[in-house]
């Protein structure tokens, strides 16, 4: 991290920077787990609990897209290597350690139970999302490796424009996001202005690496009203190239940066997302499986494979 106006607004924005290129940040649903016992809709989809769960990323400075929706900074991104990268056993001390930081003012805090404080201290869940381009860490494989072997569960999430990378994936992440922002390839482009002129078919070529692995895979769809809310039917053919185990429609959130590029009448209601989920529901073998009306996110899976296991940790049920 060079640029120290950048560092000092991500600081002021509650970011723990880490190394040269790197972050954990407190998420809010991790201060609900706390103080209320609340967990995202990741608890509830998958047995995440959010006060042993580490938002970072590896690549704060690094993406290959420029949303209009995303909450994060924008503007100060690339995609070229850097002379040289943090090693991966470093970069999880470092990140752990933020952590534990950031959960210890929480003690004697409100309705905070010490055991669940205790617990909080120990994370079981690394979600490597924060910011950036994760796949863009040349040594993602090692940090997953290192994670795994301290009883670690991860969950990966990319723009699916690094198609090598997802195919060179050893060990794979616990649970794999994919995000899937668009329908086709003009609103692609109008909506995440990629960096590279092939960032559409990379993410076709990634949908069909996603097919064959042999983890627990998500296709998102983040959509927003006026934007990419519809268009079921191609949506639809590409989650047939990826069949996830699962696919998530959640609805975009007027928050953050985003605000300066959207406005909230691009926020969809939760009701729109549950129209949408229906329509996408019919042109496909997937089946709404649960919800989450705060997050605005539906759960749609393949029921008959047995893959939804409501409250069962991440390693058991991506194991079943």
């Amino acid at each position: 991290m060079g640029d120290q106006d950048l560092s000092a607004e991500l600081s002021n924005q509650g970011y723990q920077l880490v190394g040269r290129h790197s972050a954990v940040k407190t998420c809010y649903w991790t201060r609900q787990s706390l103080l209320q016992g609340r967990d995202c809709y990741k608890g509830r989809f998958y047995g995440i609990q959010s006060h042993r769960c580490v938002q970072m990323s590896p690549a704060i400075d690094s993406c290959n897209l420029h949303c209009r929706f995303c909450w994060r900074n924008q503007g100060w991104e690339n995609d070229e290597p850097m002379p040289e990268y943090d090693d991966p056993e470093t970069l999880l001390d470092r990140s752990l350690e933020a952590q534990q930081r950031a959960v210890s003012g929480f003690k004697g805090e409100g309705e905070v139970l010490e055991a669940r404080w205790d617990e909080a201290r120990q994370p079981r869940h690394i979600a490597i999302s924060l910011t950036g381009e994760p796949t863009l860490y040349p040594k993602m494989n090692r940090f997953l490796e290192l994670c795994h072997s301290r009883g670690i569960t991860t969950f990966l999430v990319t723009n699916g424009t690094n198609p090598d990378a997802l195919r060179h994936l050893d060990p794979l992440p616990t649970q794999l996001y994919v995000s899937v922002t668009a329908p086709n390839e003009v609103l692609f482009r109008k909506l995440t202005l990629p960096a590279h002129d092939d960032a559409w078919q990379r993410l076709r070529e990634s949908l069909g690496i996603v097919r064959h692995l042999r983890t627990r895979r998500v296709i998102r769809h983040t959509l927003v009203r006026g934007w990419n809310l519809g268009w079921e039917a191609q949506y639809a053919e590409l989650d047939s190239l990826a069949r996830p185990d699962f696919i998530e429609p959640k609805g975009y959130v007027y928050m953050g940066k985003s605000r300066q590029r959207l406005s909230q009448l691009h926020a969809p209601t939760h009701e729109e997302i549950r129209g949408f989920a229906r329509r996408l529901a019919a042109r496909t073998e997937y089946r709404i499986l649960d919800e989450s009306p705060e997050s605005k996110v539906f759960l749609l899976g393949l029921r008959e494979e047995g893959r939804y296991l409501p409250g069962l940790g991440p390693v058991e049920a991506a194991a079943s």
